[in-house]
């Protein structure tokens, strides 16, 4: 690494938590490629699937709506 992505790092890692998350998503993203338009709408229907199984064998899921909200809140939607 070099000596400026160091101090780069260094500065990022001082950044409260929120900010560190959105920094390292933009990162990853800028490396990544343009998103996959359909991963949102995946990813929302698996966990959609694993509540409806959790509750198919009996188990107590959270408030989906509330984490769903949530969710979309962080991603900014």
């Amino acid at each position: 690494m070099t000596d400026s992505a160091k101090k780069l790092l260094e500065a990022a890692s001082a950044l409260p938590e929120d900010e560190r998350l959105e920094l390292a998503s933009e990162l990853i993203a800028s490396v990544d490629g343009p998103p996959d338009s359909d991963w949102e709408s995946a990813w929302l229907a698996e966990l959609d699937r694993r509540v409806q199984a959790a509750r198919d064998k009996g188990h107590p899921a959270p408030e989906w709506g509330e984490v769903r909200a949530r969710l979309l809140s962080q991603l900014g939607r």
